[in-house]
């Protein structure tokens, strides 16, 4: 009875010590790889945006590159640039109640909820320091997902430059098809306001655009069999485009007032 008892404790203490040395392990591994994720996380982030801006250049890294972008934050209810510390983070401001802003269910497109009060933006400026374009975050509910990426526009804040999602969930082949090329090459060009530079008019319709279509410059061609995905791209872009999201921003912008 006793060898028995003695082979338990035995296989008890083994247990025990071989859980606390595969916790240190893990423990040990990811704060040493902490700073390695952070700045991949931050590359990725980098890589998206100078996407989105039509930005590219093999003999150069991505951090050359985006060099040329200065990054600002914008308080979305005043519609004016404010300073925030180099470690602000939107998304956990998003689901501060200090931070953020609820929407209501009238005003929420993209079925969000709520969203930081204060955005980052991304700016190409001129050497006379005009507006070359300016990448703009925006997110909101896909099929399956929420869909994550960037919308970059022109000079004059209204022609598109690009619109890509670095992160999303939605079937591929169907709603994964806002990663396609093809479908991200539609986008350039179009417009995304009418002569009210408040109220966004630019969409994806069923099936595809033509010269015959009726205001052309503000639509883009559809996913084919994925309606849900495609009205879930309308809805967060135009809810960000809208006057809940940029457009005090970009008006004020405009006239030299952000």
């Amino acid at each position: 009875m006793s060898a028995n008892n003695d082979t338990i404790r035995k296989t008890i203490l083994v247990t025990v010590l071989l859980c606390v040395v595969c916790s240190v392990v893990v423990s040990a591994a990811a704060v040493i790889l902490k700073p390695m994720q952070v700045a991949n996380k931050e590359l990725d982030r980098k890589s998206n945006i100078l996407a989105a801006a039509g930005i590219s250049d093999p003999s150069k890294s991505v951090d050359e590159l985006f060099k040329q972008i200065t990054t600002r934050y914008v308080d979305l209810e005043t519609g004016r640039f404010v300073e925030m510390p180099a470690t602000y983070d939107e998304a956990k401001a998003a689901k501060d109640p200090q931070q953020n802003i609820r929407l209501d269910r009238s005003e929420d497109k993209a079925g969000i909820k709520t969203i930081a009060r204060v955005q980052p933006v991304y700016l190409i400026e001129g050497s006379d320091g005009s507006v070359e374009k300016v990448i703009l975050p925006v997110h909101g509910k896909g099929l399956w997902s929420t869909l994550y990426g960037f919308l970059a526009l022109e000079g004059d804040l209204n022609t598109v430059v690009g619109l890509g999602f670095y992160s999303h969930a939605e079937t591929p082949g169907l709603g994964g098809e806002v990663d396609n090329p093809s479908w991200k090459a539609l986008w350039p060009g179009k417009e995304v306001y009418g002569e009210d530079k408040t109220d966004p008019k630019i969409q994806l319709i069923k099936g595809s655009v033509d010269a015959s279509t009726a205001d052309a410059e503000h639509k883009v061609d559809g996913l084919s069999g994925a309606t849900l995905t495609a009205n879930g791209v309308t809805n967060l872009v135009q809810f960000w485009m809208g006057e809940n999201g940029y457009a005090p921003f970009l008006n004020n912008l405009r006239a030299g007032e952000a």
